[in-house]
This record gives C-alpha cells, sequence and structure tokens, in this order.
C-alpha cells in the first residue's frame, strides 16, 4: 500500500519553506509510514530551483531512517503528471528516496 501526502501551503522562500515543512509536516510523514503502508510519495508543488537541495535531503533521509519503507517526493503542478508518477511508483518496490519532477514538460519549475 502506498500512502500520498500532499503538502501545500509552503512559503516561497526556500529556507523558509524546508523550516515550515519540518515544523508542520515531518511528523505527518513519519505517522503515515506507522501502519500498514509499505510507501510514502510526498507531493508538492513546483518550487524554483533553489528548493530542491532542501527536498532532495527530506526525501534521502526520510527514506534512510524509514527504511525498508520507501520514501519519494514528487514536485509538480500538472495533475496528470503526478498522478503517472504515483502509478509507477507504486510499481516500482526499488524507487526510493528520489525527488521526482512532474510535469507534462518534463521540468518541476515552470519559470526555468
Amino acid at each position: 500500500m502506498q500512502a500520498v501526502l500532499r503538502i501545500e501551503g509552503l512559503p516561497a522562500n526556500a529556507l523558509d519553506a524546508a523550516a515550515e515543512f519540518h515544523r508542520i509536516w515531518l511528523d505527518q510523514a513519519r505517522d503515515a509510514l506507522r501502519g500498514e503502508a509499505q510507501s510514502l510519495v510526498m507531493v508538492m508543488p513546483p518550487a524554483p530551483p533553489d528548493h530542491r537541495d532542501w527536498r532532495r535531503a527530506i526525501a534521502r533521509d526520510l527514506a534512510r531512517e524509514l527504511a525498508p519503507k520507501r520514501v519519494n517526493l514528487v514536485s509538480g503542478g500538472d495533475p496528470d503528471a503526478i498522478s503517472a508518477v504515483l502509478e509507477y511508483l507504486a510499481r516500482a518496490p526499488g524507487v526510493t528516496g528520489q525527488l521526482l519532477p512532474a510535469s507534462g514538460q518534463g521540468a518541476d519549475n515552470p519559470a526555468g
């Protein structure tokens, strides 16, 4: 079973967004895997490039902490692309600790 945590409302500034994620969403992410779910996918809206490092670290470090359960992060604004990535991850038991962009154009930041 795959749990999905949709994360919204983070600040535009990368440092502030990372701090708010840790304050509000980190425990929810951990809690999502305390039950029967074997995989967690966190879904976040697109963000500028300066958000990539903290988002990658979240996916990587939660995956290490919660192994053998899997943790990935999907970033994007295209619902169809996000659904496609969620379907892929549900069938990809070897993929964990990844930040995956999801958009119809192959990038998670339409602004560049």
